[in-house]
């Protein structure tokens, strides 16, 4: 039977080959930092349209490219949850 601390002291061994490249996680905080930004810009061209500075059209549009934006990180979330669940079911 494996124990707890042998299953730690495994994973710390092992934790090396699995750490993630330098250049996958400036990709990662790229993705979030534009996400951020399509939020952020959706967010301003709602207030613009409560206060008749910003166009309905523009709104619109990036009331369209938040959506796209959501359902591309939803998307991603979901293949990371599979992954990881596919991780769980494999034999050890």
């Amino acid at each position: 039977m494996i124990s707890p601390t042998l299953a730690a002291s495994a994973y710390d061994r092992a934790r090396h080959a699995v750490s993630p490249a330098a250049g996958e996680a400036q990709g990662v905080s790229t993705a979030a930092a534009d996400f951020a930004k399509v939020m952020e810009q959706v967010d301003l061209a709602a207030t613009g349209a409560m206060t008749g500075k910003t166009e309905t059209h523009d709104l619109v549009h990036s009331i369209a490219q938040a959506e796209i934006a959501l359902e591309t990180v939803v998307a991603i979330r979901d293949k990371v949850v599979e992954a990881y669940q596919e991780i769980l079911r494999m034999p050890v």
